[in-house]
């Protein structure tokens, strides 16, 4: 079964973008290719129930079990060890990432307190979108009373667009809650 936000790009974003940004095929039109999900231990990375709690957690977000990332290199300033635990990521794709962001800018983002919308100064020159999330238990799947800690999240939406306006549109098509900056 193909999800809700897949159907709608298809039959009402694509059409919308083509003819926005002058493109003569589908292919030309900017797309989500995939989203990485992202969590830094710190400190807690030394701590092997924590990390595991965090996998869990991050796995119950994206639906995909989470891999925990390693150091590459040992850094005394930074007290890391080479092939110890840095973090938790997952990168999600076609059903699962449409999923995702369903729930991101329609359950997840709207639960944020104090929310006044995404910074629109995450898109890169490569035209991929970064925003981080202070609290990651703003998504309904995480369950409040079993989490130790309230932990950030970064997520990254890559996107086949190449430049910053035609990401910009991409998402404004999405319905992301981004902020409108304007230029002095």
């Amino acid at each position: 079964m193909t999800p809700r936000l897949k159907n709608i790009y298809e039959k009402e974003i694509l059409p919308k973008l083509m003819t926005k940004l002058n493109c003569t095929n589908k292919h030309q039109a900017p797309k989500i290719s995939k989203i990485v999900l992202n969590v830094g231990l710190g400190e807690d990375a030394s701590d092997g129930k924590k990390v595991k709690s965090c996998q869990d957690d991050i796995t119950s977000i994206a639906g995909q079990k989470a891999v925990v990332t390693k150091f590459k290199k040992s850094i005394s300033n930074f007290k890391t060890r080479k092939g110890f635990a840095a973090g938790v990521k997952v990168t999600l794709r076609s059903t699962k990432m449409y999923e995702f962001i369903d729930r991101l800018v329609n359950i997840a983002l709207p639960r944020i307190k104090d929310f006044r919308g995404l910074s629109s100064k995450g898109i890169d020159n490569f035209g991929n979108y970064s925003f981080g999330i202070k609290e990651h238990i703003i998504f309904p799947e995480v369950n409040f009373d079993k989490v130790d800690k309230i932990r950030g999240m970064d997520i990254t939406l890559v996107t086949t667009s190449k430049s910053k306006t035609a990401t910009l549109e991409l998402l404004k098509e999405f319905n992301f809650p981004l902020t409108q900056t304007t230029k002095n």
